[in-house]
């Protein structure tokens, strides 16, 4: 694979693309790349007075003028609200990027009762995906945001919550993006059972200097002086966020994605480098348990996926 970059993304005239959680990091940088080749960019995010900030950032080198949807990923009801309003003020999408997620976090709870990390992560994402796939054009291709944290320490079908576990957040965000992956597997197989012109793809950024990071010391209430040595050091060891979204762009532009590949940084055991397709770990590949994923999140989160 050659040493892609943002500059060799195609003409995006014409094509419309929701990112999740691009109001900053990653998300911000994919929103920017992709609304300066002519994409219709739909900044999906929570937090709206950082969304509005994030628009007018896009919006200075977009042609096309970019829209703000509210979405709060730990919350259901609001996946259902912003589902239904894509559906609403568009004619259909041509890229659903998965790419909002929380990092290490105490143990906390989403509003539906999710330990808050695979909620957000994986719950949250799997269940816009369903209530969107009506809106997916022909073609359209799903980017689901994995981690190299997924090799980091299973997943426990039977308890994601962490109800009898002892909670780490390590471990918690390493099952989150795990399951981002698995998902991402199972979704490109139950597309192809449906009959469905859809491209199921995972990108990782590496190890990248964006908000998640600083946001995750914030949690902890860290001492300013702590938060200081934590942004030095990621600046120390990681690459910039505008490298480290480069496998998400090539997963959701480049001619060539297959459906099931997964992309990431081609150098320094994936932590840095131009995008290159990338091998998941084995238990990334068990499809026997991305079945079994697949069921249980249609379980607890009572939506199931809308082919028609």
């Amino acid at each position: 694979m050659t040493r892609w970059t943002a500059a060799d993304i195609p003409d995006q005239t014409g094509r419309t693309v929701l990112i999740t959680g691009a109001n900053s990091g990653l998300g911000l940088r994919s929103a920017q790349a992709l609304a300066e080749r002519g994409a219709h960019v739909l900044i999906a995010c929570r937090d709206a007075e950082k969304g509005r900030a994030a628009l007018a950032e896009v919006s200075r080198t977009a042609t096309t003028a970019p829209e703000l949807v509210e979405l709060d990923l730990a919350d259901l009801a609001s996946v259902r609200r912003a589902a239904e309003e894509v559906r609403t003020r568009t004619d259909g999408l041509d890229v659903l990027m998965n790419n909002a997620g929380v990092m290490a976090t105490p143990h906390r709870r989403t509003r539906d009762g999710f330990e808050l990390q695979i909620g957000t992560n994986h719950f949250g994402h799997a269940a816009l995906t369903w209530l969107l796939l009506p809106a997916l054009r022909a073609g359209a291709r799903v980017v689901t945001v994995s981690s190299l944290a997924h090799r980091g320490g299973g997943l426990d079908l039977d308890d994601l919550h962490f109800t009898r576990r002892r909670y780490t957040p390590t471990r918690a965000y390493s099952q989150s993006k795990l399951a981002n992956l698995l998902f991402m597997l199972w979704l490109d197989r139950e597309a192809q059972r449906a009959g469905r012109d859809l491209v199921s793809v995972a990108a990782h950024p590496g190890v990248a200097g964006t908000e998640l990071t600083r946001n995750t010391a914030r949690t902890y209430a860290l001492p300013g002086p702590v938060r200081d040595a934590v942004g030095a050091v990621t600046r120390l060891f990681t690459q910039p966020a505008e490298r480290g979204a480069l496998p998400q762009l090539f997963a959701a532009t480049a001619r060539g994605v297959r459906g099931g590949d997964y992309f990431g940084p081609s150098r320094l055991g994936e932590m840095r480098g131009h995008p290159s397709r990338v091998r998941p770990s084995r238990a990334a590949q068990d499809a026997r348990t991305a079945e079994r994923l697949w069921e249980v999140t249609i379980e607890q989160t009572g939506i199931a996926p809308d082919w028609s």
